[in-house]
């Protein structure tokens, strides 16, 4: 299982002890806001998205972050080449997306063969929009209507990082 150590975040497989702490970040409405699923409305549901991480254990580069011991979101890929992270509030703007995205990014080239990675971003998430651009992401296309939340249709835009293009820093 593969643990990942930046300067200031630990990023490592999910265990079971990580299902209170992460749906502290799963059912806060702000974190999940431009999220393919709506907030997690109780633990049940937090432990059924843990247990496909737990069964999926090797086969997943998702992986918990942690900073100073305190589970504070979720990043890499359940289904590469596709890359995503979600972060509690608390820690936006700091730096903490770009330091996860870095590490997943490098770890994953470094370990597998793809040649592009993909996101799927809401048009009104100006921060994700902005880190992935900034790490080297360029948009590939758009699409209306992708999923339904609450009644609201979501759209999105889609991007990619080229292995040939991705400077680790």
């Amino acid at each position: 299982m593969t643990t990942l150590v930046t300067s200031r975040l630990v990023l490592r497989p999910a265990r079971q002890s990580d299902l209170e702490p992460i749906n502290r970040v799963l059912s806060d409405p702000t974190a999940m806001r431009y999220w393919s699923t709506p907030p997690h409305p109780d633990l049940a549901t937090t432990q059924g998205w843990l247990d496909r991480m737990l069964i999926k254990g090797n086969g997943t580069t998702a992986l918990i972050i942690e900073r100073n011991g305190q589970v504070i979101g979720e990043a890499g890929g359940s289904t590469l080449p596709e890359v995503g992270l979600i972060l509690h509030p608390d820690h936006w703007r700091q730096g903490i997306g770009r330091e996860v995205m870095l590490a997943i990014i490098n770890h994953i080239f470094a370990t597998t063969d793809h040649s592009t990675l993909t996101a799927d971003v809401d048009p009104r998430n100006a921060g994700s929009l902005g880190l992935l651009t900034g790490i080297g992401f360029v948009e590939t296309h758009r699409a209306d209507n992708t999923f339904c939340l609450n009644g609201e249709w979501c759209h999105s835009i889609y991007l990619a990082l080229k292995r040939s293009n991705f400077a680790s820093t």
